[in-house]
């Protein structure tokens, strides 16, 4: 997959990492970029056309995919943290908003999209995921659920679309500096640093990229004994 003369949608473009795809695929040489956003009035980047689009809306999404027959390249950026205990009272509201943003939103999209990227011998969809993927933390532990769930997914969708020739590029990452980390006391990649990373991969042909060193220390740490998903009960024992 190449940026050169790609058409472009990405999910939740409106601010920070969707943002910065955005940009840089301008940059680096898109025909055309659509911003998705709930509201498309909050995308101000010069360049890019403007699409209303939420993925948990199903009508929003089959009206995208009608209108935006020539994309070749579908970043399924949307998502939404929301932290706390997952014994609080509120935590089944949090996980399921977030599961429907992170999940049902990804899938929603990528099957609508689908038979847009066949019809262009392929294409791409690149599904921002975590680190969360495969750790939890205690005032995360809703949000890694979702983001787990959606690695199963993008796994799932590789081996679904891979006879179309659908690449499918699955972005692991720590803390980004985004509103989404917010408060966080932590340290943070550059949403530029995470999405030049991602697209190098992307023109690679990979299909997964371990963008920092804690998303890479983590992946290798699956296997250990024991694994580092254990690693905090292990602690408080």
């Amino acid at each position: 997959m190449k940026l050169d003369n790609a058409v472009v949608l990405v999910t939740g473009a409106n601010r920070g990492l969707g943002l910065e795809f955005a940009r840089q695929a301008l940059a680096a040489g898109a025909r055309k970029v659509y911003a998705g956003a709930r509201d498309p009035a909050s995308v101000t980047l010069p360049g890019v056309v403007t699409l209303r689009l939420d993925v948990n809306d199903a009508a929003q999404v089959a009206e995208a995919a009608a209108a935006c027959t020539d994309v070749t390249l579908v970043i399924n950026n949307a998502g939404i943290a929301t932290m706390g205990s997952l014994l609080q009272p509120d935590s089944m509201a949090a996980l399921d908003a977030m599961f429907d943003t992170h999940v049902r939103g990804l899938l929603r999209v990528s099957q609508a999209f689908a038979p847009v990227l066949a019809a262009h011998g392929g294409g791409a969809f690149l599904n921002v995921l975590s680190v969360g993927s495969w750790i939890s933390s205690p005032g995360l532990g809703a949000y890694a659920a979702t983001k787990s769930a959606a690695w199963s997914l993008t796994n799932g969708l590789r081996i679904a679309l891979k006879e179309q020739g659908t690449q499918v590029l699955g972005l692991h990452v720590g803390f980004i500096d985004t509103d989404l980390t917010r408060g966080l006391d932590l340290p943070k990649l550059a949403p530029s640093v995470v999405v030049e990373k991602a697209f190098a991969a992307l023109e690679a042909g990979q299909q997964e990229v371990l963008i920092d060193e804690l998303s890479q220390r983590v992946k290798q740490g699956l296997a250990a004994e024991p694994g580092v998903y254990l690693a905090s009960v292990a602690r408080d024992d």
